[in-house]
Parts: structure tokens; C-alpha cells; sequence
């Protein structure tokens, strides 16, 4: 959204963007970015201790929603209904967004898909919708996430037919919308990120052993890290692995006594949540950033994780499971990268075993990733905001 809202600011259109904020650390994160800014943005406070009344009134809406969603047959519900049963901001989103006219609405996240056709229509606008994430196959296949999935496709069956254009976060996620929804599949725009000032070091860092990276909003199971804990320990180098992010309750405990048991030569360092501008600098100093997507449930599979962008432009190598979305960056990188089958440790501890021991080896891994980012996986390439630029220009017919 931010990368959206800075390139079309820079070709010179008015933006204003509209976004929901959850809890504490959302809202500094928020605030960081817009000191840098000049571009409108209204937030949406949904977090207790900001607006209460409105969480709960929220909250109540929402269950009421997977109520009547439990109760009917998802894709017979009103478009109404299921928006409400499956994000509770919705109806602020829209309000906020509606409140001003503007010749484009675009948005993205499964949440936010219906209040930007809402908006749009109240003004006779056109509208276009990112799709970050294959969202009738996000979530875990259990009931709650049964439902969510064909909540998520009764609002796409309605919206995605009326998008001026449609973008998508990886090309394996637009080829299954395509045939998903019989359209011509989105537009692809990668999440990479603006080229750094300078170009990052990448030379081994000094000792023996790696130094590995891996970032999320939420550190917690289900992410790889286990795997990347086995793999150390069967490779049985000395290494650190770094975690940025807030950790689940416990988790850390948890992963912390797994490494103590598998792998004792090895460190597992916490970091604090850090602002999105300065994730790339952040990464500088390590040698390898983990991309282990799982590839389960099928949005995971599909997805082409945003982490291994940023290990790239901070000249890092990548380790990165071998899931349909990431296969052919990780391909592209050439040396630059470790690829292996989800859930084969042997295969990432030999991997790994390799660049510890040859450090000319590791070297050339990373200053590879960094020269792939700058040749083709960053921000600026024609392929990447270009495309959007062009979108958006089409569809104003400038």
C-alpha cells in the first residue's frame, strides 16, 4: 500500500490512502511512516484502548455475521452479510473510504476487496483490486477457516468481474485467479522494494559459522523456523538465528528449549518489530535470510514471500522452499539461493553445511541475490511499480 501510495504520489496524482489500525505497535508503525510522507492517509482505529465502543460494536456485527453465515449457504449470502462475517472493519473501511470522491479506488487485502467497490460505486468511480494473497484458499482447512475461504470467494465471485484491473502479489497467484474466475489472469507486481542508496556488503560476516535472518509481523509456529532449527542441528555448525517480530505466547520458549536439544551449538536472537522503511537496512550483516514457506494451506504454496526481496537488496543470500510461488525466484538467483523441498532438513542442512564451510562460496551467494535485486527484483524496474503506473494511467486515459 505504501509503495502503491509513493509511486503514484511521485507521478504526480493526488492520494489519499485509508487504512485500519488494530492494536499498539500498527499505529507507531503507521506513524513512523507518514513523518515521511506527504501524501493523506485516515486510519481507522479498531484497537480497544483507542476506540472501545467501536471494537466492540465491531465485534458483535461480526459474530453476527458468521452467524447467519454458519447457518446459510456462503454463497447465497447477501454481499452485505459476508462482508460482515468476514472482516470486521469493513463498514468503517467503506465509510472512510466513500467519505471523498476521487476518480480511482483501489485496495487490496482480503478485508478491504468489498469496502473499495463499495466506495467506488457510491461515486460512479471505476475501481481496481490488489490481491495479495489467493484468499479462497488462505486460511487452515478446519471449519473456521472452511468458512472464511468461501466467505472470501462469495465477494471476490462479486467483485472481481467490475475491477477496471486487477494486480496480484506473484504470478502463481494471478494464474489461479485467472482460472479460478474464468478472467484474464492480473496483472503480476512483485513486493519488492525501492533500491537501497548504496550498495550493501556482502562479505561472509566474520568467525565461522552463519548468521541467519528471518522477519514477520508474528514470530510463531507454522513458518519454517522449526525446520531451520533441525537443519543447524543436523549440520552441526555454530550459528545464530536471528527472529524479528512479536512473538506468540510462548513460542519462543518453545523453539529456544528446541534448539537447546537439537541443535546446542546454535543461538536464537530476538529482535523488536521494526518500521517497513527500514527493514532492508535491518538485514545487512547476515549471511542467509529464510523464505520457508510450508506451502500449505494453497495460498502459502502460491505466495512468493516479500522476505526474500528484502534479504536480497540487503545483500543476503536466501534459503527458500521449493513451493510453486517461490520456484522461480529462487531459480533466478541462481547461486544466490538454497532451494529445497518443504519439510526435507537433511537437504537445508547440507545446504547450509556448504556455505558455513566455503566462505568464498557463501560470498559469491550473496553478492549474486544482491546483483539479481538490482538487475530485475526491485521496486523501481519497469516490470514491477511501472506496470502499476501504467494501470492506473489506462484506466484515467492519461
Amino acid at each position: 500500500m505504501v509503495k502503491a501510495a509513493d509511486a503514484l504520489h511521485e507521478a504526480g496524482y493526488r492520494v489519499r490512502v485509508v487504512s485500519a489500525v488494530s492494536d499498539a505497535w500498527h499505529r507507531l508503525a503507521d506513524l513512523d511512516v507518514r513523518r515521511t510522507r506527504s501524501w493523506e492517509w485516515t486510519c481507522v482505529a479498531l484497537d480497544w484502548r483507542r476506540a472501545p465502543t467501536r471494537r466492540l460494536w465491531s465485534g458483535i456485527r461480526w459474530r453476527l455475521g458468521r452467524l447467519l453465515a454458519r447457518r446459510l449457504e456462503p454463497s447465497r449470502l447477501p454481499l452485505a452479510v459476508a462482508t460482515l462475517a468476514l472482516t470486521r472493519a469493513h463498514r468503517e473501511l467503506a465509510r472512510a473510504a466513500r467519505a471523498r470522491p476521487a476518480e480511482l479506488f483501489y485496495g487490496g487485502t482480503n478485508g478491504a476487496l468489498a469496502a473499495t467497490a463499495v466506495a467506488a460505486r457510491a461515486w460512479g468511480a471505476p475501481y481496481a483490486l490488489d490481491l495479495e494473497d489467493f484468499h479462497t484458499a488462505e486460511q487452515p482447512d478446519d471449519e473456521s477457516g472452511r468458512l472464511a475461504n468461501a466467505l472470501a470467494g462469495r465477494i471476490e465471485s462479486t467483485v472481481l468481474p467490475g475491477a477496471a484491473f486487477l494486480t496480484a502479489a506473484s504470478r502463481s497467484i494471478a494464474e489461479a485467479y485467472g482460472e479460478s474466475y474464468a478472467l484474464a489472469p492480473p496483472l503480476t507486481i512483485n513486493n519488492t522494494f525501492p533500491l537501497p542508496a548504496e550498495p550493501p556488503s556482502v562479505a561472509p560476516t566474520p568467525g565461522p559459522g552463519l548468521r541467519l535472518y528471518w522477519f514477520s509481523q508474528t514470530v510463531g509456529p507454522g513458518r519454517g523456523l522449526e525446520e531451520a532449527v533441525r537443519s543447524i542441528g543436523l549440520a552441526d555448525i555454530p550459528a545464530e538465528l536471528h527472529l524479528r517480530g512479536r512473538p506468540s505466547p510462548g513460542y519462543l520458549e518453545s523453539l529456544t528449549a528446541l534448539a537447546s536439544e537439537v541443535a546446542p551449538r546454535l543461538g536464537v536472537v530476538r529482535h523488536a518489530p521494526a518500521a517497513p522503511d527500514a527493514m532492508v537496512p535491518l538485514a545487512h550483516g547476515y549471511d542467509v535470510g529464510l523464505a520457508l514457506e510450508p506451502g500449505t494451506p494453497r495460498n502459502n504454496g502460491l505466495a512468493l514471500s516479500n522476505k526474500a526481496f528484502t534479504y536480497m537488496l540487503g545483500g543476503v543470500a536466501v534459503a527458500f522452499t521449493d513451493t510453486p510461488g517461490q520456484r522461480s525466484l529462487a531459480r533466478d538467483l541462481g547461486e544466490g539461493a538454497l532451494l529445497y523441498a518443504p519439510g526435507d532438513v537433511e537437504a537445508l542442512a547440507a545446504g547450509l553445511r556448504r556455505w558455513a564451510d566455503d566462505r568464498e562460496a557463501l560470498g559469491r551467494a550473496r553478492a549474486t541475490a544482491w546483483e539479481a535485486a538490482r538487475r530485475r527484483w526491485h521496486w523501481e524496474h519497469p516490470e514491477e511499480r511501472g506496470v502499476l503506473l501504467e494501470a492506473v494511467a489506462k484506466v484515467l486515459g492519461r
